[in-house]
Parts: structure tokens; sequence; C-alpha cells
């Protein structure tokens, strides 16, 4: 558990020390599950710490987000579509994670030039994950369309519409 204080700094329960984001960045790059909350109220401020971090990533660096995926991203919010935006996205950033983690798996060991012809699109064992990543993709894609379509039946069904 880490606590935030008001004068904003963290505090590790576990270290029984003081932290930086830098290094909450590190447990999260570690896989390691923490919570951060708030000392006074003890309210969850784990998802604004995280945010703050990806606010840093994205300012310090070469960004993942461009700006027009910022601002597309907003409009979901308060839309009728967030959730299932939310829960696309979510799938298809864990579809990438498994296909990275296989890579990882895959790759241990390759000297420096088998892992550039694996690299190289053009390979079919990464046309065979990219395909695989694509397909799965697509599935979640899927699902969010058939979700909404249900939806949007139960709603017309309660509002007396359906046919």
């Amino acid at each position: 558990m880490i606590k935030k204080y008001p004068n904003r700094r963290l505090y590790d329960t576990d270290t029984s020390s003081y932290i930086t984001l830098t290094e909450v960045k590190a447990l999260v790059m570690d896989n390691e599950l923490f919570v951060v909350r708030d000392a006074k109220s003890n309210e969850d401020l784990t998802r604004s710490i995280l945010l703050q971090i990806i606010l840093e990533e994205e300012t310090a660096g070469v960004p993942i987000f461009t700006e027009p995926v910022l601002a597309n991203i907003i409009r979901f919010y308060g839309h009728s579509m967030q959730d299932f935006m939310g829960a696309y996205l979510e799938k298809n950033v864990q579809i990438f994670m498994d296909l990275q983690s296989k890579m990882s798996e895959q790759s241990k060991g390759l000297n420096p030039e088998v892992w550039q012809q694996f690299m190289n699109v053009q390979s079919p064992m990464m046309q065979g994950m990219m395909g695989a990543y694509l397909e799965q993709s697509r599935h979640a894609f899927t699902q969010m369309q058939d979700q909404m379509q249900k939806n949007s039946e139960q709603m017309l069904a309660a509002l007396g519409l359906k046919r």
C-alpha cells in the first residue's frame, strides 16, 4: 500500500519510505500489485497516480497517443458508447500484451541477427503472430458490436418499439 499525503508525497508502507512517481512506475513495470490511498480520507487514488505517470511519459519522450487519438478518446466520455469503448480498448491492450509476451518467450536466446530476422514483418512467424493479433482484435470488436445490438434491442423492447 502506498499512502499519498497532502504535501503530494507518496509513502510506501512496505518499505517505510517515501517514493517518487518513477519508483511507482518501476512497481508497474515489475508487475507489482499496489494500491495508492489518500492518507486522510483513505480514498483509492491508484487510477489518478497511474494517469499521472502516463501524462509524464506522454510529455517526456515519444508519446504513444497522437493528438487525434486523445481527442477521440475524450469524445467518448459521457457518450453512450463509453462503456463499450473502454471494454474494447482494454481487451485490445490485453491481446497486444499477450502477443508481446509470446514474442518475448519465443525470442529468448536469439542472437541480434536472428532477432532482426524474427522481427522482419515479412517473416512467416511475425506474419502468423500479427495475423493472430488481428483476428483476436476483430473478435473483440465483433463481441462489442453484438453487445451493442443486444442493448439496443433491449432498449427498443422496453420502449415498446421492438418488432
